[in-house]
């Protein structure tokens, strides 16, 4: 996080201040720990109450829980690092096709350039100007014509494991919730209902905090489709068991 005032020097020696900061968007993290963690809540707690519905023992609901933890989150962190893997890697194939025009092509590339300046409402001699002092570094030059025409940073791309493992251990602490009444001895599905019930409404509050959304909002919001999703598969969970029975 940038600090909260800066200063920097301009032209005439006047120093302008910077009072305001920006929060890291770039990481990679944030988005498969946030989903991991809603996915295993809501996962987890659907999978359970099916198989409360279905009037299963103690011991199996247990079983199921786990099981649906440890494949879900497995199954999480390998599709999460195989989708950032392939983002990156098509990613660094298109900035490859960006520096080979910038070596074959630098005139036609710095016009390029100077347009996309031009259509951003620079004078066009200003933005011949602006793209030539900025194209005399072969780097920067690659970095800012990745950042135009791709919306990419070369050397900011987002790391697969760091996204593999943010979404493995999110998922696992979220399928843990529902779960945990049981293995402390429950034998009602009340205290996994209402511990989920408090961890998807905290979750959606903190995320909408980090968002800048009230956080009231997000918490019911998530209470609210974790109710749905849970509902659901304790319906049918009630009627296969009915059935079966």
């Amino acid at each position: 996080m940038t600090a909260e005032r800066t200063s920097e020097t301009g032209a005439g020696g006047v120093r302008a201040e910077i009072h305001h900061s920006h929060r890291d968007v770039t990481g990679g993290w944030l988005r498969p720990a946030v989903f991991g963690a809603m996915d295993g809540i809501i996962s987890n707690v659907s999978l359970i109450a099916g198989f409360v519905g279905a009037q299963a023992s103690p011991h199996l609901i247990i079983l199921s829980g786990l099981g649906g933890l440890i494949a879900g989150a497995f199954s999480m962190g390998v599709g999460e690092y195989v989708s950032v893997a392939s983002q990156g890697d098509l990613a660094r194939a298109e900035i490859e096709v960006e520096r080979e025009e910038l070596l074959r092509n630098a005139h036609a590339e710095r016009e390029e350039l100077a347009q996309l300046y031009v259509a951003r409402g620079l004078d066009p001699e200003l933005a011949r100007e602006v793209a030539r002092q900025l194209s005399r570094d072969p780097d920067r030059a690659l970095e800012i014509h990745a950042r135009e025409e791709l919306g990419l940073a070369p050397g900011e791309l987002p790391s697969p494991l760091l996204a593999a493992g943010s979404s493995f251990l999110s998922f696992s602490i979220g399928a843990f919730v529902p779960l945990l009444p049981f293995l402390l001895g429950a034998v009602s599905f009340w205290p996994a209902i209402v511990l989920t019930a408090v961890a998807l409404f905290v979750a959606g509050a903190v995320v909408a905090r980090i968002t800048a959304r009230p956080w009231w909002f997000g918490g019911l919001r998530q209470l609210a489709f974790g109710a749905a999703a849970a509902a659901v598969t304790y319906g049918v969970g009630a009627a296969i068991g009915v059935h079966v029975a």
